[in-house]
Formats: structure tokens, C-alpha cells, sequence
């Protein structure tokens, strides 16, 4: 029962516009008092600050900052011109621009919302000037952008490893094949709308063009090599390597792109500060919410609930899913994370599914919920750049929502899909 009033508290609030980590923070501190009394409302605390001080916590704010200052360097502009020379002659060749583009580009920011804002704000208006519908262009620039909470580096992926004490590394290679066929599924969609609607082709295809924005665009693949090859060859961690990730960033802004300016840094940290807020205070307001629940054992209550129904992997997997997917309709995909992942990982480990499988789950399951309404925070963000109607793109989006929704059911009764290179490299 404690779990269904705490979820209870959090809809009224959230109903009456209080912020999803204050009403936490409200809802823990309420129960606290009811079942532990006022004295333990010192506790409150000392447990906020220890969650927000993990250590591989510290990679949110880093990789948010290093994909700020490579979108501020030119990067993301050198990319399109890359992908647009090289698919560009493909019937509908800017919304697969789109589409490749955010693949790269997920590589550096691990934030979807980012990647949208970054590209979206390019592409776009670009879709829009080559007289392609407007909430198609709204509806491909969205979709493409859940593959950065899929394809490493990750920021869902982070907050998940934190919150279950599994391995980030092993998340993110669990990330890398389901994000690949993501971004194929998706084009797929893309070219038979363009077939169907005859959209343009951008541009002949020409070698010499090629070469020429690959050898412009040359950092753009150079650096996730490094940082992700250091991370998954386990030479360091996935924090050191978003540390690392803000260093070559400043580096190839300043001093070889040169586009990297005092106003462009400071407005790239503002924005990551900002961002690095709402998560970390969504992080210490779950410490409560986690440490009462614990103390009340409504983890081990529901898992025992839900075993004492079925062990069937298949019906829990089933079951979990719709759970998420119903979440994701109402809450950012950090707090979803941090809400119900301590909850539900004593039901998951009891019913034999790898920590790294489910992680990858949940993160393929918020990422859908990052496009389905009301909260919807990419789509969101690509309806506002492209001054569309939120309901006009979401009846194209739900094509390529039904790309997503195949990679997740792949991936969940698929085990071998996402798991097959972490049992190759680290098992």
C-alpha cells in the first residue's frame, strides 16, 4: 500500500504543477513522519546529499556539457553536411539525413532532448524549405532523437547503472546493436513516406564531395572512438571518459575548428548546469523516496506479489513493460528511473532477468515514452522548433513510434539482440 499512496501523492501534486522532484521529496517526507515520526526527518538530509554525490553521477553533467560545447563548435553542422553528401541522393534524403545524423550525433550528447534541440533547430527548418510536410519533418527529427538514449554514450543509461549498482560499460555495449537497427527501422519508415508522397531527393551523390566533408568532419567521428573505445576497453571508467569528453571538446572547438567562443562556452555551461539540476535534484529527492520505501520493504512486497502470480519471464517482461510504457505517458524518463527501478529490481532478480538486459529495457521503454503525450518532452521540443500542432505530428510519429516499439519487443524476447557483445567482451 505504500507504494500505491506514494504514487498517489505524486499524481495530485504533479496534477496541481509541483515539480516531479519536490513532490517526491514532499511525498517521502510525509511518510516518513507517519510511519518513523519527526525524528527521522533529520535523516532526510544527509540522504539527499550522499545520492547526489556518486561517483559515476558525475558523468551526467560532463557528458551534457561535452555534447553543449560540441554542438556550439560546429559539429553538428560538419555532420550534416557529411550524411547529406553521402545518402543525400535517396528519395527523401534529408529526413535520412536526419535520421544518420542523430546516430553521430547520439555519440556525443547521450541526451535526447539535446539531440533535438541541437539538429532539430538545422534540419528542421531544412525539411520544412524543401516543401516536405511540416509534422513529418517534426515527427522524423523526434523519433530519430530517442536513439540517444540508446546508442552510448547514455544518459538514461547512467541514472539506471546508479540506481540498479550494475555496470554502465556493459549498458552502453548493450545499446550499441538495438540502436543500429533503431536507426534502420526508422529510415526504413522514412523512405517508404518519401516513395509514397514523392519528397525530394537532395542531391546527386559525388566522391569527391564525400571526401571532401568526411576530411572537414573528421573530429566529429574521431572523438567518440576515443572516448567510447577507452571506456569499453576498460582503460577508464565511464566518468573519467566524459571527463575526457569535455576536454576534446574545448580542445577541437578552440583551437581547431575555431568556433568556440567566451559567450558560446558560457552559454553551454548554463545549459548543462541547468539540465545537471533538474536530474540531481530529481537524485536526491528519490534517495528519500527509496530509503522509506525500503524501510517499509514495498520492493520486496511487490516482488513477492508478482512471483507469488507467475514466474514467467515472459509474463513479468510483458508486465514490466506496459509499466513502463504507461510511465513514460506521464514522467521524464530520469524520474521514472530513479522512481521505480530500486521498486522493481528485487522482482526482476527474483525471476532470473539480467540487471543490463532490464536496464536496457526501461531505457528503450522511456525513450518511446520520450514521444508519446502528454509529457513527451522530444516531441515537445520538436513540435516548438517546427511551429506544429503536438497532435497533427504525433499521427505521422506513430509510424515510427511502431519502429521503436519492434526494437523493444526484439530486444526483450530477443535476449541475444542486446546481449551479445557484453557476454562476447565481459563474460
Amino acid at each position: 500500500m505504500a507504494i500505491f499512496y506514494l504514487f498517489l501523492g505524486l499524481l495530485a501534486l504533479t496534477v496541481i504543477d509541483v515539480p516531479i522532484a519536490v513532490g517526491l521529496g514532499i511525498c517521502a517526507a510525509v511518510g516518513i513522519t507517519i510511519t518513523q515520526g519527526t525524528d527521522a526527518l533529520a535523516n532526510i538530509a544527509v540522504d539527499m546529499y550522499h545520492g547526489a554525490t556518486s561517483f559515476p553521477l558525475l558523468a551526467v553533467p560532463l557528458f551534457i556539457l561535452s555534447g553543449a560545447i560540441m554542438n556550439a563548435s560546429g559539429i553538428s553542422r560538419r555532420l550534416i553536411a557529411f550524411v547529406t553528401a553521402l545518402v543525400g541522393f535517396v528519395r527523401g534524403g534529408l529526413s535520412i539525413v536526419s535520421i544518420v545524423t542523430s546516430m553521430f550525433f547520439a555519440e556525443i550528447s547521450g541526451s535526447a532532448v539535446a539531440d533535438v534541440a541541437a539538429l532539430g533547430s538545422i534540419l528542421i527548418p531544412a525539411m520544412k524549405a524543401k516543401r516536405y510536410p511540416t509534422p513529418f519533418a517534426a515527427a522524423v527529427m523526434s523519433s530519430a532523437a530517442t536513439l540517444a538514449v540508446i546508442i552510448p554514450p547514455s544518459i538514461p543509461m547512467v541514472l539506471y547503472a546508479v540506481m540498479a549498482d550494475t555496470s554502465v560499460v556493459q549498458l552502453f555495449v548493450a545499446g550499441i546493436v538495438p540502436g543500429i537497427i533503431g536507426g534502420f527501422l526508422l529510415m526504413g519508415v522514412a523512405y517508404v513516406f518519401a516513395v509514397k508522397y514523392n519528397y525530394p531527393v537532395e542531391e546527386a551523390f559525388r566522391l569527391s564531395q564525400v571526401g571532401r566533408t568526411f576530411r572537414e568532419a573528421i573530429w566529429a567521428f574521431i572523438l567518440p572512438i576515443i572516448i567510447l573505445g577507452t571506456i569499453f576497453g576498460g582503460i577508464v571508467t565511464a566518468t573519467e571518459g566524459a571527463g575526457m569528453a569535455v576536454l576534446a571538446a574545448f580542445a577541437v572547438g578552440c583551437l581547431i575548428y575555431r568556433e568556440l567562443d567566451l559567450r558560446q562556452l558560457k552559454e553551454a555551461m548554463v545549459d548543462g548546469t541547468i539540465q545537471t539540476a533538474v536530474v540531481m535534484l530529481l537524485v536526491a529527492s528519490s534517495t528519500v523516496v527509496g530509503s522509506f520505501l525500503t524501510e517499509m520493504q514495498a520492493p520486496q512486497q511487490l516482488a513477492a506479489a508478482i512471483t507469488g502470480f507467475t514466474h514467467d519471464k515472459v509474463v513479468v517482461l510483458l508486465l514490466l513493460n506496459v509499466l513502463f510504457l504507461f510511465l513514460g505517458l506521464f514522467l521524464h524518463s530520469a524520474a521514472a528511473i530513479i522512481l521505480t527501478v530500486p521498486i522493481v529490481l528485487p522482482l526482476v532478480k527474483a525471476v532470473g532477468i539480467d540487471p543490463v538486459h532490464f536496464g536496457l529495457i526501461v531505457t528503450i521503454n522511456l525513450g518511446i515514452g520520450q514521444q508519446t503525450p502528454p509529457v513527451a518532452s522530444v516531441l515537445m521540443t520538436a513540435s516548438a522548433i517546427a511551429k506544429a500542432d503536438i497532435w497533427a505530428v504525433t499521427r505521422v510519429n506513430v509510424w515510427f513510434i511502431m519502429a521503436l516499439v519492434f526494437v523493444l519487443l526484439l530486444c526483450t524476447y530477443v535476449p541475444i539482440v542486446p546481449m551479445a557483445l557484453v557476454n562476447h567482451f565481459y563474460r
